[in-house]
């Protein structure tokens, strides 16, 4: 059986080993320091011997390094080999795990009832899944990035050992659950716990404050920086809730949190210089504007309605089967616009029995709108029944107002029928 040395020495780079199994791309070794994928971290970049590793993965108890091409002409059992990690890729990989930690201590610290579902890293974001009593709001995601940048600038150590099953599993406000655990075992009943703050460093040497509470304790077998100020800045770019119970925090750490921040500095003060004002008061100043576009949109919507009930009162009438209608075509409305002004329209002139309306466009439509009255005997619904069984669509409504659209003519022929049924 082999493991990974990869989170015990997350520094190593370069290392040198014997060749236990070769099978074709497969290759084994009596030890290893390439971290094979696990819990959500990605496994490491590089080479062995020159050979370029596509990946890294755990089988039957083994580290297998997949190449990516055929080693068995080149590599044989009990050669002795060179691998080389990719030590950008590997870095990124420790910063945003130990990030993902931070993250998850800042967010006990502002939500209820917290517990861990799962991580992830990508080469642009890091994803974890929390679940909470709550969705987190705006102001919870803010102060969650914010301490998150916190404990980065107070330079908090991270440490990692390993303790038996239980123990490990006593241990106050620890994170492990079915997701945690996976490459957390270190064989047999031995768990391996990652410490952020608390009193010791990686190395085991005391910290300033050795009665300090740990930040954040988790079983966890990643790879991690040996103190939090290594991470980097930290931006948060979404929030979402993928399940009953669960939100989860997608995070930049490097260069992508660098470019995002500076993104969003760059969209604040674009912002601030469109609305005339500072960026500390680009929140009132977003809120005056929103009240001036809501009184415009009411006034909008008032004066649409009033042309539209205009329109309306100038539409042509007829007497039809013993009842006064204003009957024609109406252009650049819509069905539920015109209900209100319709209504009101015949209401409003004692000598209309009903009005109907037909819309012009691309989908030409009727609405019928009636007194009510008993003396004419007008059911709106019964008329738009009848305008689509004569011209196809669908519709419905009461006696007062119905509407049907899908007609199969043009808007003038199915006034012209109104007019003259």
């Amino acid at each position: 059986m082999t493991a990974s040395r990869a989170p015990a020495e997350p520094t190593v780079r370069e290392f040198e080993a014997t060749v236990d199994r070769v099978d074709g791309r497969e290759v084994v070794l009596d030890e290893t320091y390439f971290y094979p994928e696990s819990g959500g971290q990605p496994a490491d970049r590089g080479t062995l011997d020159g050979h370029l590793v596509d990946d890294v993965f755990e089988r039957d108890g083994e580290v297998v390094h997949l190449l990516d091409d055929d080693a068995g002409g080149s590599l044989a059992p009990g050669d002795e080999v060179t691998g080389l990690i990719d030590d950008a890729f590997r870095t990124y990989c420790a910063r945003a795990h130990t990030a993902s930690h931070v993250l998850y201590g800042a967010a006990r610290r502002i939500a209820d009832d917290l517990g861990y579902a799962g991580f992830d890293i990508s080469p642009e974001k890091v994803r974890v899944d929390l679940t909470t009593a709550e969705p987190l709001g705006d102001d919870e995601l803010i102060e969650l990035e914010r301490l998150a940048n916190r404990a980065v600038w107070d330079s908090l150590p991270v440490s990692w050992a390993t303790y038996p099953a239980d123990e490990a599993r006593d241990i106050d406000g620890i994170a492990f659950n079915t997701k945690t655990e996976e490459g957390a075992m270190s064989g047999g009943d031995a768990v391996r716990v990652v410490t952020v703050g608390g009193g010791a460093d990686a190395g085991g040497n005391p910290a300033a404050d050795p009665d300090a509470a740990p930040w954040d304790v988790a079983a966890c077998g990643g790879t991690h920086v040996e103190n939090t100020a290594e991470i980097g800045p930290i931006s948060v770019l979404d929030r979402s809730n993928p399940g009953e119970g669960v939100t989860r925090v997608e995070f930049a750490v490097g260069p992508t949190a660098i470019d995002e921040i500076g993104a969003v500095h760059g969209a604040a003060l674009d912002a601030a210089t469109t609305l005339d004002a500072r960026v500390g008061d680009l929140p009132d100043a977003a809120a005056r504007l929103r009240d001036e576009v809501d009184r415009l949109e009411t006034e909008l919507r008032d004066a649409r309605g009033e042309l539209l009930a205009a329109r309306l009162r100038d539409l042509p009438t007829a007497d039809v089967d013993g009842a006064h209608w204003a009957i024609g075509t109406v252009d650049d409305a819509d069905p539920n616009e015109l209900r209100e002004p319709a209504t009101a329209a015949v209401e409003a002139d004692g000598d209309l029995d009903a009005l109907a309306a037909v819309g012009t466009g691309d989908a030409p439509f009727v609405v019928v709108a009636a007194d009510g009255g008993d003396d004419a005997g007008v059911d709106a619904g019964d008329a738009v029944s009848a305008v689509t069984d004569e011209f196809g669509g669908g519709g419905g409504g009461g006696p007062t107002f119905a509407q049907g659209g899908g007609l199969d003519a043009d808007p003038e022929t199915v006034a012209a029928w109104l007019r003259e049924r």
